[in-house]
């Protein structure tokens, strides 16, 4: 299918008002998208669905699923072109704004400082107005700007409109192969020579590094770690380490609720910093933070690759395939609004200042689509 011919699809089924998602995998040349049929709105119960799955932070929430049987699915190859023009931001900050998230972070410092719990993720949401921005011409933007992330439009009449750019992966599984991501730390990216990171960064990592293992072995039957090393994301940096191995036969559902919400958008104890987060953060993330990707899909691969030798071709192996991400760098469109949601881990090292000016770099690498001029 034309790029031109999928947003058109996208377009019509937006008009009717009926369920879609349309995505682009990290650094990948195509877009996949799910139609569904009909309005109606599925809620998976035990994650043993096959489609697109979209689930809150607050796993006590319903997590909504686009399932196979229910849509077609299409796949166009991207080749955005002409490009984007982007504009600086001149937004002024929200003084009260600011001063609410100061005085949270402080409130978790000393919390973490009283040991009541060791990290925690805080986040706020920004107000953007965007009047009658097509929701297709900023997905263009973002697919053009970030093709180093998961980049996604979904949207459900009964639930709502959302788009992101996500450099963090929850958890991919071919058959009972998997691979997650520690992800932690941020600042701006100037150059490659002037990246460093401070101990806060470094300790941050090594706690988010060292709680994915741990929860992930009861479930394994084997795991690697690799060295933490520096990622772009658009005009931030992280710090990332990959984390891969085996699961054991029938732990898939075991594995995303024990993952889920990561330390790096959660904290740790994951209990105890996610008690935290309800209590104290001043609205509800919704999706933010949650997660988002394909669930359970059913892939056939053929075990000879040699199309002359037809009997062996006939032996074809069947597996279980899941590709999740963290729902980071996103927005809600919301009633002429755009819900911006940014956050930033805090440890016993964190100065609120900084954790402030954090959020204001994140915002910006979401927000600035919102000044884009793109032409397909």
């Amino acid at each position: 299918m034309l790029l031109e011919e999928l947003f058109d699809q996208l377009e019509l089924q937006y008009q009717k008002e009926l369920p879609f998602v349309a995505y682009n995998k990290p650094n990948d040349t195509k877009i996949h998208t799910f139609f569904q049929k009909n309005n109606d709105l599925h809620i998976s119960t035990n994650l043993s669905e096959s489609g697109f799955v979209f689930a809150p932070f607050d796993d006590q929430n319903d997590t909504v699923v686009m399932r196979v049987e229910d849509c077609i699915q299409n796949v166009a190859d991207l080749d955005i072109s002409e490009g984007i023009k982007v504009a600086p931001s001149s937004d002024l900050e929200n003084e009260t704004s600011k001063k609410k998230h100061l005085d949270l972070v402080k409130k978790a410092v000393d919390a973490i400082l009283e040991q009541k719990l060791r990290k925690v993720v805080l986040s706020r949401v920004e107000e953007v107005e965007v009047s009658d921005e097509n929701p297709m011409t900023l997905f263009q933007s973002l697919l053009e700007l970030y093709p180093s992330a998961f980049v996604y439009i979904w949207f459900h009449p009964k639930v709502g409109l959302w788009l992101g750019a996500t450099p963090e992966t929850l958890l991919k599984l071919h058959g009972l192969q998997f691979q997650t991501m520690a992800l932690a730390g941020t600042q701006l990216f100037k150059s490659e020579e002037t990246i460093k990171w401070d101990s806060k960064n470094k300790e941050e990592q090594e706690i988010v590094t060292n709680y994915i293992v741990s929860v992930l072995e009861p479930y394994t039957s084997k795991i690697a770690i690799s060295t933490a090393k520096t990622i772009r994301a658009g005009a931030l940096c992280h710090l990332q380490s990959e984390i891969s191995g085996l699961l054991k036969a029938g732990r898939t559902k075991q594995v995303i609720q024990a993952l889920h919400p990561t330390p790096a958008v959660c904290g740790m104890p994951k209990d105890i910093s996610k008690e935290f987060i309800l209590n104290n953060e001043f609205y509800d993330r919704e999706f933010y933070t949650g997660f988002l990707g394909e669930l359970n899909m059913h892939q056939i691969q053929s075990r000879n690759t040699n199309r002359r030798n037809i009997e062996n071709n006939a032996y074809t192996s069947r597996r279980t395939v899941s590709d999740l991400f963290v729902n980071l760098r996103c927005m809600q469109l919301k009633k002429g609004k755009a819900l911006v949601y940014v956050g930033g881990g805090i440890t016993k090292d964190s100065i609120p200042e900084q954790e402030w000016e954090e959020t204001v770099n994140k915002s910006q690498t979401i927000k600035k689509i919102l000044a884009c001029d793109f032409h397909l």
